[in-house]
């Protein structure tokens, strides 16, 4: 972001919020402009492929983007912020030398495409000077002029701003009607409009939409505050999942609501405030070991922290210690055959291509075709996520699709897919799995965590817990946090609901890399149970 562009925007508020948006400041109007013309797009790739072709390079792709944002916060009953930014703009990058290079540039005239594709190849033969081995490149099939669309109803960049307002504040006065004293509402809007060109032979054209619409909401009681986050999901849709219709309500056990592909957030307001009021009275829970019933809501973090970041192979290959970590699940764990990542009925896949998702996309940002494939099967560790330049340290010809740049002036790197588990065969509800706890706890909603470098031992806390006694779910309890390690966990893990209690839960802004960038990712779970989980009370430290 240039100097000014930060000024203005933080003069308006973003800069106090340190949201990971960047960009020009525009009108909400602005932000329903045409896109350039897709003949343009492919012009000005196809003079940076020829321009980086030209001064030595054997492999080149360009990308052109232009990535919108929209960001609307409330407290209470007033408006604090709204935001509206563009930024566009291509980048480039070539393998010369057998190494790779990058550039990018705002100023997207034919000549200064060029330039930029020159400079990538320049920047390619500096660092082959230390490269010691040549970067390989898994085949692709050049897919020609295509295009994919995230298959959204409603355009949620189209919504009036009052309306969107409207509903916000409507959701903080359904919070404090039903108990809660503070409640702070916000509203994420992203469109991503890009292009990829490569000399493999593809030039694709895809218009991405994502969505969240999150809320915290706080009770103060004698003894202090107590804060419900909103149970709902950061999505791969438009507004539709906001609007009240299609509605595929899933009612657990009636400790939390968790929804399909429509989220009632006005009943998870008036919700959050009455199990406010509850948790101002709730006891404290007693440390020691129980069964554990996590919902999807919850369960999806556990997922991306103990699953999702440990199977990024540039992670288990030490490309990422120096910043986020290392990974307990190395290579020699895989080329065994036998690591028993959990229990038999754990199957973990990676699939890109899932309705809804955050991560779905026809395209990787390598031109890859997305895909679904399996990372634990029957509990054993089969694979892990990969680029094209990865591959073959496994073995493998194909890439996995799972490339991604947070915008086109950052270069493209191994990005962690959807990563999801496998409900059960069995259609069993949430209530079958609780049936056969004698002693356990349901946890909904993400919390506080903390995990290991090597996303190894880890602790867990939530939104909403609920005793179970003799397979029914009891009193509303607090202060429960879950210890544990990453294989012991999914080793305990003894049962899981079907297909129809599956639901998407997800991250919008999942940080990685130097310079860092953030990605969007969802992770699918049914309702599932760990037995014999160590539970600290978090009032008491112990």
């Amino acid at each position: 972001m240039e100097r000014r562009d930060f000024i203005k925007l933080g003069g308006i508020g973003m800069g106090g919020l340190m949201l990971p948006m960047s960009g020009i400041a525009i009108s909400a109007e602005q932000l329903l402009d045409k896109p350039m013309d897709v003949a343009y797009k492919k012009k000005l790739a196809d003079i940076a492929l020829n321009a980086a072709k030209a001064k030595g390079a054997t492999y080149a792709d360009a990308r052109i983007g232009r990535y919108l944002n929209q960001f609307v916060r409330t407290n209470e009953n007033r408006v604090d912020n709204i935001v509206n930014t563009e930024s566009a703009g291509i980048g480039v990058r070539v393998i010369a030398n057998g190494t790779w290079g990058f550039a990018s540039t705002s100023n997207m005239t034919p000549d200064s495409v060029a330039k930029t594709a020159e400079r990538a190849v320049a920047v390619a033969i500096a660092n082959s000077k230390f490269q010691t081995t040549p970067v390989q490149l898994a085949p692709v099939k050049g897919v020609g002029e295509v295009s994919w669309q995230t298959p959204i109803k409603k355009n949620a960049m189209e919504i009036p701003i009052k309306d969107k307002v409207d509903l916000l504040l409507a959701v903080n006065a359904a919070a404090m009607e039903n108990g809660a004293n503070f409640i702070n509402s916000t509203l994420f809007l992203v469109n991503e409009q890009k292009y990829f060109a490569s000399t493999d032979g593809s030039y694709i054209d895809q218009d991405i939409h994502r969505l969240w619409a999150p809320f915290t909401a706080t009770a103060i009681g004698e003894k202090g505050f107590k804060q419900r986050s909103g149970l709902g999901n950061p999505v791969g849709m438009g507004f539709e999942y906001l609007d009240g219709l299609e509605k595929d309500k899933i009612h657990v056990t009636g400790a939390s609501v968790g929804y399909g592909n429509s989220y009632d957030i006005l009943e998870d307001a008036k919700l959050a405030g009455q199990q406010l009021k509850a948790k101002l009275k709730a006891k404290s829970v007693e440390p020691g070991k129980y069964d554990l019933v996590l919902d999807p809501a919850h369960l999806m973090l556990t997922i991306h922290e103990s699953v999702g970041h440990p199977l990024e192979l540039d992670r288990v290959l030490g490309y990422e210690a120096n910043y986020a970590g290392t990974s307990f699940a190395t290579l020699d764990k895989w080329q065994s055959g036998k690591f028993q990542y959990g229990s038999d009925i754990v199957n973990l896949f990676a699939d890109k291509t899932q309705d809804y998702s955050l991560g779905n996309v026809g395209y990787d940002d390598e031109g890859v075709k997305t895909k679904e494939w399996d990372l634990v099967k029957n509990g054993i560790l089969v694979n892990y996520q990969a680029t094209r330049d990865q591959v073959h340290m496994l073995g493998q010809k194909e890439s996995h699709g799972c490339s991604y740049s947070q915008s086109w002036k950052d270069v493209q790197f191994q990005r962690m897919s959807n990563v999801s588990l496998k409900p059960n065969e069995k259609d069993l509800s949430a209530d079958d799995v609780i049936k056969d706890v004698e002693k356990g706890i349901y946890i909904a909603g993400r919390g506080s965590f903390s995990i290991d470098q090597q996303r190894y031992n880890f602790q867990f806390g939530g939104q909403l817990f609920y005793e179970i006694k003799d397979g029914k779910i009891v009193d509303q309890i607090e202060d429960v946090a879950y210890q544990s390690n990453t294989q012991e966990f999914w080793n305990n893990c003894t049962q899981l609901a079907g297909k129809s209690d599956y639901r998407l839960g997800g991250s919008f802004f999942d940080g990685k890399g130097q310079p860092s960038q953030v990605s969007a990712v969802s992770h699918g779970c049914p309702t599932t149970r760990f037995n014999n989980i160590n539970v600290i009370n978090t009032a008491r430290n112990v």
